[in-house]
């Protein structure tokens, strides 16, 4: 993955995860503040009725305003301007309290106006076999009213908390979220780096190895051309082999050299014009010399006049390619057919073999770069698994389509639609 695109990964998981943050925190700012509107106008609602029980009790009348005084967010002073009874007002209160459901636990106070303090009432568990950790007693006088009392709530925000225990599920599922956000970007991160540093590794193990390949093919053609050499069947048997792995180990370094060149972006697409039907023949060629030394068979149906543009060399590449898998994925005795026609302004390439065929369910990752069909330990079929990878990116830089049919036991045909051009005039 290149650094462009996990860039963008980040930023826009990052822009994701801040609104979804940010529309949860206010969910829950809303969610808190609807429940404590709902309590605040409960909490009024029961104060007023035990204010006017208390009124009617004692034949008054309430006063005309102020009543009720919100202090805090938990305390409230009620002023009724009478004289107030702490055994029924303990009652009302829970009666007033259990009726509009504020199943909360609460404490109050009287205040005496002859000692001009606040005396304690008590404290009103809901639930008894609880207990609240929390500080009692704290209910401060008012200034303004002679005949009133104080009612402070103090498990308030467990209260509310309770109410929304909806919204703190959802918000412990979007802190696990962003949690595990953070933590796969850090992976991401971390394989990226690892990554390039494997890329580095193998392309400086690579370009390391081109040095005493070309020294060796050198000294092996040197060797070869040698008049004794060639006049020793047995050193000219061992001297071919030395030139034979040697291309063969060439070609490796150079596909892993274009694969690298390929993920840093550095592929050079060269397009001209080119006669596809020559060059198809002239690869043909070989590749009829390599069946026919393992009593095979080549069946050739190319149309004549055919061209179009694109890099030469990689279309030659990737020509070879197929080929070559054709060739060493047969069974027994290589049967390949490659046929090119043009239809309808579209050269089609096909590459068909009748060899061991692709199991259904590896089709879709032969493409993938150093993907193999699994054979247990046994391989039979040497590679890195870069070749048909190398296929695919090339006709991909090219605006080319590349398919595949394959059946296990019968064979696999590849076929590339390819946009012809007008031969060049003469």
């Amino acid at each position: 993955m290149s650094s462009g695109i996990i860039k963008r990964v980040i930023i826009l998981g990052v822009l994701a995860l801040t609104g979804i943050v940010a529309m949860q925190t206010y969910w829950v700012l809303s969610a808190w503040t609807i429940h404590e509107e709902e309590f605040n106008k409960k909490v009024n609602l029961a104060l007023f009725n035990t204010a006017k029980n208390i009124v009617r009790l004692n034949n008054g009348t309430l006063p005309s305003r102020d009543i009720i005084k919100r202090k805090t967010s938990n305390y409230y002073i009620v002023n009724i301007e009478d004289e107030i009874n702490s055994d029924y007002l303990e009652y009302a209160l829970q009666k007033e309290f259990e009726h509009l459901a504020l199943n909360v636990d609460f404490e109050y106070a009287v205040f005496d106006c002859h000692t001009d303090e606040m005396v304690y009432g008590n404290y009103c568990r809901y639930n008894p076999d609880q207990k609240a950790n929390v500080e009692l007693g704290d209910l401060p006088k008012d200034s303004q009213f002679t005949y009133y009392f104080g009612v402070k709530f103090p498990t308030l925000p467990g209260y509310l908390m309770g109410k929304m225990q909806l919204s703190i599920v959802f918000s412990v599922f979007m802190l696990l979220t962003v949690l595990f956000f953070a933590y796969s970007m850090f992976v991401i991160l971390r394989q990226k780096r690892l990554s390039e540093q494997q890329k580095d590794f193998i392309n400086n193990m690579t370009h390391e190895f081109k040095t005493p390949i070309s020294t060796i093919k050198i000294s092996s053609d040197v060797f070869l051309n040698h008049p004794e050499v060639q006049s020793d069947d047995r050193l000219f048997q061992y001297a071919s082999i030395i030139q034979e792995q040697n291309q063969r180990l060439n070609n490796q370094v150079e596909k892993v050299l274009q694969i690298s060149r390929i993920e840093k972006g550095g592929l050079q697409i060269k397009p001209e014009l080119v006669n596809f039907s020559a060059l198809l023949t002239e690869a043909l060629k070989s590749c009829d010399a390599r069946i026919e030394n393992r009593g095979g068979k080549l069946k050739m149906n190319v149309q004549q006049d055919l061209w179009l543009r694109a890099d030469k060399l990689h279309l030659s590449n990737i020509l070879h390619n197929l080929f070559d898998n054709a060739i060493k994925y047969c069974k027994d005795v290589p049967e390949v057919l490659v046929s090119a026609i043009e239809k309808k302004g579209t050269i089609n390439l096909e590459v068909c073999d009748k060899g061991l065929g692709i199991p259904r369910e590896y089709q879709l990752k032969v493409f993938d770069k150093f993907f193999r069909v699994p054979t247990g330990n046994i391989h039979n079929v040497k590679g890195f698994g870069l070749g048909l990878y190398y296929v695919k990116s090339i006709c991909r830089a090219h605006n080319w389509k590349i398919d595949m049919d394959s059946e296990e036991g019968k064979g696999t045909c590849f076929r590339i639609r390819m946009s012809r051009e007008e031969a060049p005039e003469r």
